[in-house]
């Protein structure tokens, strides 16, 4: 039996995309996070949600209301993703893994990855 705990997140960012050599203008989005951990039940639980939620937390943070080409070289939502994933695999406990995580960017455009 695998258990999972999700949790769900929402930030406000704008970004210009390169595509195709071409930079977008620069606009925002309603962004909308939703992750999925695994790992053993241990004491009836895989990891406390309020300690999962203060380790996302802290790194929304650092996206939330800021141009986040400030941040990325091109920030496109697989590259936003991505190193959420990777700051969110630095923080769990070592018998909890980050098993998927989609990003929405808006309502209706978004990418799921599978860990």
């Amino acid at each position: 039996m695998r258990s999972r705990v999700v949790e769900r997140f929402k930030f406000e960012a704008a970004h210009a995309v390169l595509i195709d050599g071409q930079t977008e203008e620069i606009h925002g989005h309603t962004f909308r996070l939703e992750i999925a951990v695994e790992g053993p039940l241990r004491n009836g639980y895989v990891i406390d949600f309020l300690r999962l939620r203060n380790i996302v937390d802290e790194i929304v943070k650092k996206l939330d209301h800021r141009n986040l080409n400030d941040l990325f070289k091109n920030p496109t939502t697989e590259n936003i993703a991505l190193w959420i994933a990777g700051e969110i695999e630095k923080s769990l406990p070592e018998e909890v893994k980050l098993h998927r995580l989609v990003l929405w960017e808006g309502d209706e455009n978004g990418v799921e990855f599978e860990f």
